[in-house]
């Protein structure tokens, strides 16, 4: 895998400090450690504001966690692709490969390790439906799914539990919910995991 953001020594240095300095000025606290598995799908759930992004990417860099995330390849012009990749991007053809959950699974068979961060929600709107990209991956790839998550009401972050998907998705997705069920996004009448289900990636 190419080097990024997340392994650029002296930045990583520079972003694991400010990060860890913010969330501890911002009141959060990072709950877990980084999954012992080489490879691995994170989702980051619940998805409810703006400010979900700046604080999952604190939390990663306060766990040491170097994590992926798949676009298709329009997204990687000539030089700012060096930069987007730069920024821990994949590029994906999607002619070649059909859909992004091929073309994931095909990186995660390439890769001795690999973590990337799948999105399960597609909107910052009211969610009623997850996409079920992530599971597909992570079942495609024979990986675990890390359940990342960022409590704002408790002002906790970090990842809950490794989960093996099964090939059942209406258990799997039943158990995910579970755990997510207790978990309060910053716009929590925007999400609520009793209401969710899944549909196509």
């Amino acid at each position: 895998m190419h080097h990024t953001i997340f392994d650029t020594p002296v930045v990583n240095a520079v972003m694991y400090w400010f990060s860890i300095s913010m969330l501890r000025l911002l009141g959060w606290k990072v709950d877990g450690t980084a999954p012992a598995e080489p490879k691995y799908v994170m989702i980051a759930a619940p998805h409810t504001s703006n400010w979900d992004f700046p604080v999952t990417l604190m939390v990663a860099f306060a766990m040491r966690l170097k994590l992926y995330w798949m676009g298709k390849q329009s997204l990687f012009p000539p030089v700012l692709g060096a930069v987007m990749r730069w920024l821990g991007g994949i590029a994906v053809n999607r002619i070649k490969t059909g859909n992004m959950v091929q073309g994931t699974v095909d990186a995660f068979n390439a890769a001795p390790q690999l973590a990337v961060l799948v999105p399960p929600e597609g909107t910052r709107g009211k969610v009623t439906h997850w996409r079920t990209g992530f599971y597909y991956i992570a079942l495609g790839a024979k990986v675990p799914i890390a359940l990342g998550y960022l409590d704002f009401k408790r002002k906790v972050g970090g990842i809950g539990k490794m989960f093996y998907p099964t090939g059942d998705l209406e258990a799997d997705m039943a158990e995910i919910q579970k755990f997510y069920a207790g978990i309060t996004g910053k716009n929590p009448q925007h999400f609520s995991a009793d209401n969710i289900q899944a549909r196509g990636d």
